[in-house]
């Protein structure tokens, strides 16, 4: 499986491809001090930051009697603590210039709860509420910020953590949301670009769920 930056590089390719100026820089979030210096340099390469996705996110699925502190404090950390320097980081150069959009990455189980998930769960309930939040602060000053909730997505990562092949994972979930299979990443897209786009300026505070039907049962 290709590495995050390996990813992140093959993006800027086809991005240049297209006549887009493009770049990737490497970030932590779990070094906070590394964040705002970050940030400082794509607004130094490129002028402003208009748009910023928090996509960072690990999960340790085990029975809330077996977590450890150690474990807890990964997920956290992960989803929640380096999500919000990130958005605090962008934040203030799209204040400064009067428009901006941050887009979280949140997930149904921002919306639901489940056996075997507590610091996960609890953490993207976290990002529900931390946009919610950060939405009432930020939105009068041009800047939105909303969270989109993917159901379960079929990504690299996934196929590699349950060691199973695709056609495993969509059986599995055949019978336990009305999509009736995991979804594909392109489908999380049109999503994305509408809380990223000027047409979802009234749009803030809010959780786009994209999760196949999973939170309507």
């Amino acid at each position: 499986m290709a590495s995050r930056i390996e990813l992140a590089r093959d993006t800027q390719a086809r991005v240049e491809a297209l006549g887009v100026r493009s770049s990737t820089h490497e970030l932590d979030v779990l070094d906070v001090a590394s964040i705002s210096p970050a940030i400082d340099r794509i607004v130094e390469e490129y002028g402003q930051l208009d748009i910023l996705i928090n996509n960072a996110g690990i999960r340790i699925p085990r029975p809330a009697l077996e977590v450890t502190e150690a474990d807890w404090d990964a997920t956290v950390d992960t989803n929640l603590k380096g999500l919000f320097f990130c958005a605090q980081a962008a934040a203030r150069p799209m204040i400064e210039q009067g428009w901006g959009r941050i887009v979280n990455i949140g997930s149904q189980f921002s919306a639901v709860g489940s056996a075997g998930r507590a610091p996960y769960i609890a953490s993207k309930h976290g990002v529900l509420g931390l946009t919610r939040a950060l939405a009432a602060e930020w939105t009068p000053y041009g800047v939105t910020v909303n969270a989109i909730g993917p159901g379960p997505t079929e990504t690299p990562g996934v196929l590699a953590a349950y060691n199973r092949t695709p056609e495993e994972l969509q059986a599995e979930y055949a019978d336990k949301m009305p999509l009736g299979r995991r979804m594909q990443p392109e489908e999380l897209v049109g999503a994305a670009i509408f809380l990223a786009s000027p047409a979802s300026g009234a749009t803030t505070g809010h959780l786009l769920l994209v999760d196949g039907g999973w939170t309507a049962l």
